[in-house]
């Protein structure tokens, strides 16, 4: 399949459909390549604004999918519309499925201990025990990173989920891609294991499809997200501003 790719915002984004998408990193599998995956949102396209590892981190992954729906409001602003949100959880909770039925394993790497069992918990009982290679919380050293790479490498898995924050994740998996080459397909999924486990709550349909989601978590974690959505989504709007303009800084 040839991937269109449209370039806005310091990024490259892959315009793909979440069935595309899926389809592609099945054929990776299966050919027994290496995808490593990345979804950008109007946080993280900020965010690698200025950090120029991150930024290096997202543009050399093999795929780079929208997970914000602001994102793809911003592609069509800027002449270049993308398919459709191809949102990292449920990226993640098709995959998952998909791992039970092509029998393949999975690492779980993130959150607390508490959440992350709990999510291997969750897929086990649904699944069964076989489709969980490991799992580990996310709470480590940088010099612990390359032992924990070849725990995950060695452990079987062909799929490997992180849920840590970002630019943890991206970097993380960045560097140590070459320790990682066995797993088949690796990407990061935030918050993703809080949601699973039901320590978060995710917004209802028609407020993802209006892109309200952020709103919806704001409403939730007040003290800690508005910083984060007030002066994240400003900034984010003003960069597609500037770049509709032609600004060049």
């Amino acid at each position: 399949m040839s991937i269109q790719t449209n370039s806005f915002l310091n990024t490259t984004i892959h315009n793909l459909s979440m069935k595309e998408t899926l389809s592609i990193i099945d054929e990776a599998i299966t050919d027994k390549k290496q995808i490593h995956h990345v979804v950008v949102n109007a946080g993280k396209i900020v965010a690698l604004q200025e950090d120029k590892q991150l930024r290096e981190s997202v543009n050399n992954s093999d795929l780079i999918n929208a997970d914000g729906q602001a994102v793809v409001w911003a592609s069509k602003v800027l002449n270049q519309p993308l398919k459709e949100r191809v949102a990292g959880i449920d990226l993640m909770i098709n995959l998952v499925q998909l791992a039970a039925e092509r029998n393949h394993k999975i690492f779980l790497l993130g959150a607390k201990e508490e959440v992350v069992s709990k999510v291997a918990e969750i897929y086990s009982s649904k699944y069964g025990n076989d489709i969980i290679a490991g799992f580990r919380n996310g709470y480590f050293n940088k010099e612990d990173e390359p032992s924990i790479a070849k725990e995950i490498a060695e452990s079987g898995a062909q799929m490997l989920f992180v849920a840590i924050t970002s630019p943890i994740k991206e970097n993380f998996l960045y560097n140590h891609r070459s320790i990682l080459k066995e797993v088949n397909f690796i990407m990061g999924v935030g918050g993703s294991f809080d949601v699973i486990a039901g320590i978060t709550k995710r917004a209802p349909v028609w407020m993802q499809k209006m892109g309200l989601e952020w709103f919806y978590r704001f409403l939730q974690e007040p003290k800690r997200m508005w910083k984060r959505y007030l002066i994240g989504n400003s900034k984010f709007i003003l960069l597609v501003l500037k770049e509709k303009m032609g600004y060049k800084k």
